[in-house]
């Protein structure tokens, strides 16, 4: 992915499950005009999923045309089919002006930011590890033995939180999703190289 200025943004939003990342990410694209952005799966449509809008449905060939001609930003192998982030869609949002939201795994994120490190990194974290407890038993879906397991995955991927640029802790959503709204509109106020642009308008204007 080039290194072009974009008048729109990338949010990279990651975090372990039951941090609540899902649920922040449908809230910002709810009340903002960031736009989530639509994945691509090698997987059959379950009823009530739309082309295009749940996801870009394709085969398992088509998918592997696309990784070996660069067009994934991301991509990853999930109980037998593929997932990807179509890189040319993001580009033409981003061109566009439009704000886009990846709720991508920590694995995910990290190769974004390897062919797009400009983009704005935001981990979601529980208020701790006795509330993410409570939020996955909650569920009534996991074993004892799953939800350990999940636990001890969590304390692995809090060890990149040092990879991302910003880090929210989802106590109450209400607050939590403030805070990423904070970050999208000071993300817009950043200096940055389109700034240059600016001043040159007001000098052409006095």
């Amino acid at each position: 992915m080039d290194r072009e200025a974009y008048s729109g943004k990338l949010f990279i939003i990651s975090g372990p499950s039951g941090a609540g990342k899902g649920t922040i990410c449908k809230r910002l694209i709810e009340e903002t005009n960031v736009e989530l952005s639509v994945s691509m799966t090698t997987r059959s449509p379950r009823p009530g999923e739309e082309e295009g809008k749940s996801y870009f449905f394709t085969t398992m060939e088509d998918f592997q045309k696309e990784i070996e001609a660069g067009g994934l930003l991301e991509y990853a192998s999930v109980y037998g089919n593929y997932y990807g982030t179509p890189k040319q869609k993001v580009v033409e949002k981003l061109r566009a002006g439009t704000d886009i939201v990846l709720e991508i795994d920590i694995q995910g994120a990290l190769n974004v930011k390897e062919v797009y490190p400009q983009g704005i990194f935001i981990f979601i974290l529980p208020p701790s590890m006795a509330e993410l407890r409570k939020r996955i038993t909650g569920r009534g879906s996991e074993s004892e033995d799953a939800i350990n397991l999940r636990l001890s995955q969590t304390l692995k991927e809090v060890s990149y939180i040092d990879k991302y640029d910003y880090c929210v802790v989802n106590g109450d959503l209400d607050e939590a999703v403030a805070r990423v709204k904070a970050i999208v509109m000071a993300e817009h106020s950043r200096v940055s190289q389109s700034i240059y642009q600016l001043i040159e308008k007001y000098k052409e204007e006095v």
